[in-house]
C-alpha cells in the first residue's frame, strides 16, 4: 500500500504560480513514477505530468509542457508540481498518483494509488 497526500492548491491569478507537493508514504520503494492528473467540472480527468521513480525522467501534457515542471525527491518520497503562468483553463482539482513496478504512461489506470485531490483555481 502507498498512501498519498497533496497540498499546495489554492487561489491564484492568471500568471501567477503555485507548487504542489504529494508526499507518499508506505511501500514506496516499489514506486516506478508518480503522475499528476486533473479534473475540471463537466470534464474528463487530463494527464498533466509524471516523473519515473528512479530517474527523474520527466513526462507532461500538451496543454501544460513549457509552463509546468515536475520533480522528485527521493529521500523525502516527495513529487512536486511546479505551475508557472496559470490560466484560468488550469481550474481543476488536481490529484497525484503513484504507479508501483510499471512503466510510466499517461493513462491513470497504470496508477494503483491516489490521493485525495487538491482544488487550483485560477481567476481571469
Amino acid at each position: 500500500q502507498v498512501q498519498l497526500v497533496e497540498s499546495g492548491g489554492g487561489l491564484v491569478q492568471a500568471g501567477g504560480s503555485l507548487r504542489l507537493s504529494c508526499a507518499a508514504s508506505g511501500r514506496t520503494f516499489s514506486m516506478s513514477g508518480m503522475g499528476w492528473f486533473r479534473q475540471a467540472p463537466g470534464k474528463e480527468r487530463e494527464f498533466v505530468a509524471a516523473v519515473s521513480w528512479s530517474r527523474g525522467i520527466p513526462y507532461y501534457g500538451a496543454s501544460v509542457k513549457g509552463r509546468f515542471t515536475i520533480s522528485r525527491s527521493i529521500g523525502q518520497n516527495t513529487a512536486y508540481l511546479q505551475m508557472n503562468s496559470l490560466r484560468p483553463e488550469d481550474t481543476a482539482v488536481y490529484s497525484c498518483a503513484a504507479a508501483l513496478g510499471v512503466a510510466i504512461t499517461t493513462t491513470p489506470v497504470a496508477y494503483g494509488y491516489w490521493g485525495q485531490g487538491t482544488q487550483v483555481t485560477v481567476s481571469s
